[in-house]
């Protein structure tokens, strides 16, 4: 046979002297691989070519690898979509990429997935069609499910050979969760069989697989009993209590017939693989999982800000030594820089050391690793290190005098073409930078407490600001693993700008009697994160009530959050806000309301925030409608599964339309 196929533009695939057929995907123009329309029919047709070669004896093996830095396969193109909007395309486009990995899990030689980089979705249900899976411990190999997370599960067959790979309780677990896993865990657990140190060591850890024809032994006994009933029966009822633990069945379905399935036919690979594609094609159809992949994509947008090439920051400054500035620190050793921090206060400087020790040992995965976060992490009382950081973030106290002060003298001292931040939230970034000799030098770089958990940063551009150095702020953000969101220099800039009408909406209500559980079991109804009287006490009332002010939104002295911040009944940090706090939890009334008054009750409640959402696009604080919705969702956790207040806003008037019709 020929050792090469010809008119591949997305794999590259070779016939060794040994008999070994490679596959190596790199798929033409992208940065990552990722299973579309044409990759896919390349891989059938060099699984057609190893067919007929196996079959004469002329192919004695076979491996799938990536020529890219960054992934193996990571996942389907989420961008193709689109394409099938309906069940009966959905099912066709599944049916024949599940016959093309049956083929592969049928081929008579062994057949290895070597691995590297990002190992996700689609991409792992093709891995595990394998016989054997090698995968290397780099930093930059993670494998996982994610489907979850864009309202499907797995639908290529990857539910039942995870399960036989890993067991039910693991596999399951890994496709609930959604969570990548480091590829030590992933072996664990038994969806990879082989660790090699480095990429470089996967080929020929792959050829001595296929020579010695090891083929996976797939998950122990006493991992394939627990399938059996009454077992499989109460790890079903264990995890749908888990799983209604974090998310409601009304807004994410997909984690719930997961669970069905694997409860109906866990030991029926037969009948689970038939009933797999059944209930996969019209989630994959649903308006839910329409508006999570549109989510996806809004968070691909917002990375896009940065620039691919030029600034690579390593070096950061943090001046103030507050909750804010010492977690914005914290995070960027996290993420792998080296971060000094400077306060008048060396008390201060100490506690933020104390809560980043914590951060590491919650982040990072061993002593070593903690060890060395504590040591890139520098108390620097006097600045010293100003003059070498990549990027100087100021977050002192909200005073403009003290502020300009400030940065009168970082312009002096900072390096030429290090970024120069505040993280200002309620001045104007033109007022701070009117002292300086270059105030298109000045950006703002708005974070969100806690900064460990909250993935957005508004990028704030000044009238003055220049283009170049807004990019390297968001350049900046996606180093460390941040979405950059670039907005107007304005009050409340976005988030907080929307996110306050709907909380003042809140106060109203329970002002006017309306019962704090009811307002915010109405606003999880509608589908947020949390109900906006605790969110309220867990930001803290006394911020919550300057948002009011600043914004306009409330008079002081006038409503019942301004009377509890006269009490100093703050919210979790004092014990007492809208609610009493005990061991870090809210104590909540046990009552129960009619579900349709409260779907009622949280349109009524989150339609300030719409209003709001749409006078913002109209004055120009971001550029477009989708960074509207991108800045809300990331910034707010407003309603994923609605796609965003401007895109659920303009669907549900199309619905009306079409009711009245």
């Amino acid at each position: 046979m020929t050792t090469t196929l010809p008119d591949l533009q997305d794999w590259r695939f070779t016939v060794d002297f040994e008999g070994i057929a490679w596959a190596i995907i790199d798929r033409e123009g992208e940065s990552m691989n990722a299973l579309g329309r044409r990759p896919t029919e390349e891989l059938a047709d060099i699984v057609m070519a190893v067919e007929q070669a196996a079959s004469t004896g002329a192919v004695k093996g076979f491996v799938l690898m990536s020529a890219k830095e960054r992934s193996f396969i990571a996942g389907a193109d989420i961008r193709e979509f689109e394409d099938f909007d309906t069940e009966p395309k959905i099912e066709e486009v599944v049916k024949q990429t599940l016959e093309l990995f049956n083929r592969v899990d049928r081929l008579p030689v062994p057949v290895v997935a070597a691995i590297h980089g990002y190992c996700l979705g689609g991409g792992l249900e093709l891995a595990l069609a394998c016989d054997w899976r090698i995968a290397d411990r780099e930093e930059a190999t993670r494998l996982g499910f994610p489907e979850v997370k864009l309202g499907i599960f797995p639908g290529l067959n990857g539910t039942v050979r995870a399960i036989q790979a890993a067991g039910p309780t693991d596999a399951m677990t890994a496709m609930l969760t959604g969570r990548m896993l480091r590829p030590a865990a992933a072996k664990a657990i038994g969806l990879i069989d082989q660790l090699v140190p480095t990429r470089h060591n996967l080929r020929w850890a792959a050829r001595k697989a296929v020579l010695q024809n090891r083929r996976s032994p797939g998950a122990p006994w006493w991992k394939r009993l627990m399938l059996k009933q009454p077992v499989r029966g109460l790890l079903a009822k264990q995890m749908r209590a888990k799983t209604a633990e974090k998310v409601r069945e009304e807004h994410y379905p997909a984690p719930f017939r997961l669970i069905d399935l694997f409860e109906r036919y866990g030991n029926d690979p037969v009948r689970m693989r038939i009933a797999e594609t059944e209930l996969f094609t019209p989630l994959m159809a649903s308006e839910a999982s329409r508006n999570l992949r549109r989510v996806f994509k809004l968070s691909e947008m917002l990375k896009d800000e940065a620039p691919k090439n030029g600034f690579k920051p390593r070096r950061v400054h943090v001046i103030g030594a507050g909750t804010m500035g010492g977690d914005i620190a914290a995070w960027c050793v996290v993420q792998g820089m080296e971060a000094s921090l400077q306060d008048l206060d060396e008390t201060q400087i100490a506690k933020a050391l104390a809560r980043a020790k914590g951060l590491f040992k919650r982040q990072l995965r061993t002593p070593l690793a903690v060890e060395t976060a504590i040591a890139r992490l520098i108390p620097d009382p006097s600045g010293k290190h100003v003059k070498l950081a990549d990027v100087v973030i100021e977050a002192i106290v909200e005073k403009l005098d003290v502020k300009q002060s400030l940065f009168r003298k970082l312009e002096k001292e900072v390096k030429p073409g290090a970024v120069l931040a505040t993280n200002t939230s309620s001045l104007r970034l033109e007022d701070i930078a009117k002292p300086l000799a270059d105030p298109g030098r000045l950006v703002g770089l708005h974070f969100f407490n806690p900064v460990a958990q909250l993935p957005l940063v508004e990028v704030v551009r000044g009238a003055a600001t220049r283009e170049e150095e807004v990019r390297k702020a968001c350049a900046f953000v996606t180093a460390i693993n941040k979405l950059p969101l670039i907005v107007k220099s304005c009050p409340g800039f976005l988030v907080n700008r929307v996110l306050a009408p709907y909380m003042m909406e809140a106060v109203r209500r329970y002002q006017l009697g309306e019962p704090r559980e009811k307002i915010d079991q109405a606003a999880l109804k509608f589908g947020m994160p949390m109900g906006p009287l605790e969110l309220m006490d867990m930001v803290g009332l006394d911020i919550a009530n300057h948002v009011g002010e600043e914004l306009d939104l409330a008079s002081a002295g006038d409503n019942v959050l301004a009377a509890l911040v006269k009490q100093g009944k703050l919210g979790k940090k004092t014990g007492e806000g809208f609610y009493v706090w005990e061991q870090g939890k809210p104590k909540r009334e046990q009552v129960a309301y009619d579900q349709a008054e409260l779907e009622r009750l949280g349109r009524e409640l989150v339609k300030p925030m719409l209003d709001e959402a749409e006078r913002a696009l109209v004055d120009r604080v971001v550029a477009t409608e989708d960074h509207v919705d991108a800045g809300v969702i990331f910034g707010t956790g407003f309603a994923p599964f609605r796609g965003g207040p401007l895109h659920y806003r303009r669907k549900d008037a199309q619905a009306a339309a079409t009711a009245a019709a």
